[in-house]
């Protein structure tokens, strides 16, 4: 007799009457080592039987109401949804009646019962071990690319299936469309006479070009896009491109082929993929924090002639300039009104005409370029207006560089 065994029989003496084997054992179910509970739950019964008391398993749980009589119903269709979906491993969920769950938590204060497994924890590994075979895929405990969830009250399943999550940067050819899906403002998304019944104020994003057919390769659900930064909808994205994360829910398919999303995402002429690759979910939390500087190409135009060694002097002269900038007319409804402390990093100017130049600005990450070049009515300053004494405008941006070195686990 195992040396647990005598300690517990007063307590297993009351709940023998109602309980099948495994829910006896389970009650039990962290004393004694290399069991299952239904071997231990018998070597109890047993254990009371040598003590003179008789007591034999009822014919219907009082707790479990037999439900581990379909275990292999439970198993085959456990077996059934994970198979028709792709991934490396998986692991198995449960849920069970309310009550039955009301009623074992309920078993355990009663008869104080500190070292008992809950009938769960069971379900879920023994269908596993059952569904093993049926799915020639390794169990994963940690970060399972799919669980499948029984729902022992009718047997179905529910698939809770990982994302996936690809890399890569992108360029942004068009001043027309926006990083990501932009809802209508007007309906919020449901579609109305304003966007067209679309929903959308855009009619695509740099998300849905290529979000659109990592969907249709993965038969996943929806995507997001997590830019590292973003740009205006009227400037460009050149350069090496922005970084960003695609993430696609759901997916069936997990391992799709990288070079065929990219040649298919860059038959658009309005945006363009490259170094794409998987990566863990954590990357998009890197991507979302990180700062880099960024050089931006701006044409500006000036409200009248101005001199050529005067416009090249004044951008030398931002080297290393920190700026206050008060949040933009422009984005004021939609951001919190701050002033923020920015740095200039250097400035290079380039004459085109006699009231138009370009000026390449480094700065630091979260500077409001249109605003440094124009003063925003003076709540960027210092700005190149200021300095130059004449009044100009950005007409075009891009963003030409994003100083940013992916490492090996991006």
């Amino acid at each position: 007799m195992e040396d647990w065994i005598p300690d517990n029989l007063s307590k297993a003496e009351g709940l023998a009457p109602s309980l099948c084997d495994r829910c006896l054992g389970r009650m039990f179910g962290k004393l004694g080592t290399g069991l299952t509970n239904d071997v231990r739950g018998n070597m109890i019964r047993s254990a009371l039987s040598e003590n003179g008391k008789n007591i034999p398993a009822p014919e219907m749980c009082g707790l479990c109401e037999n439900v581990f009589d379909l275990m292999d119903r439970f198993a085959h269709a456990v077996a059934d949804g994970v198979n028709s979906v792709h991934s490396d491993n998986f692991l198995v969920g449960s849920r069970v009646e309310p009550d039955i769950a009301d009623k074992e938590k309920a078993m355990w204060e009663e008869h104080g019962l500190e070292n008992a497994e809950a009938i769960k924890t069971e379900l879920n590994r023994e269908i596993g071990k059952l569904a093993l075979p049926l799915i020639n895929r390794p169990v994963e405990f940690k970060n399972p690319q799919v669980v499948a969830c029984i729902d022992t009250r009718f047997a179905d399943v529910t698939l809770d299936i990982a994302p996936i999550f690809i890399a890569g940067r992108y360029f942004k050819y068009s001043r027309e469309i926006p990083q990501t899906i932009w809802p209508c403002r007007a309906c919020k998304g449901k579609g109305c006479g304003r966007c067209g019944g679309t929903g959308k104020m855009y009619q695509t994003s740099v998300q849905e070009i290529i979000g659109n057919v990592a969907l249709e390769m993965s038969g996943g659900e929806e995507h997001f896009l997590h830019g590292m930064g973003r740009e205006d909808i009227d400037a460009c994205m050149l350069g090496e491109g922005r970084p960003f994360v695609l993430e696609i829910s759901k997916p069936r398919v997990r391992d799709i082929d990288l070079d065929e999303l990219e040649k298919k995402a860059n038959m658009s002429e309005l945006a363009g993929y490259s170094r794409l690759r998987f990566v863990p979910r954590d990357a998009v939390q890197g991507y979302k924090t990180a700062d880099p500087d960024k050089t931006y190409k701006a044409r500006v135009k000036a409200d009248g002639k101005v001199n050529k060694e005067r416009v090249i002097e004044v951008a030398l002269s931002f080297k290393n300039i920190h700026i206050d900038q008060r949040t933009p007319r422009r984005v004021e409804h939609r951001r919190a009104d701050l002033v923020r402390k920015r740095e200039i990093r250097w400035v290079e100017a380039e004459m085109i005409g006699d009231d138009v130049f370009d000026l390449t600005v480094n700065a630091e990450s979260g500077t409001y370029i249109k605003e440094f070049v124009s003063g925003d009515e003076g709540r960027t300053a210092p700005s190149f207006s200021g300095a130059l004494g004449t009044r100009c405008a950005v007409q075009t941006l891009d963003v030409i560089a994003i100083n940013y070195q992916e490492t090996t686990r991006d």
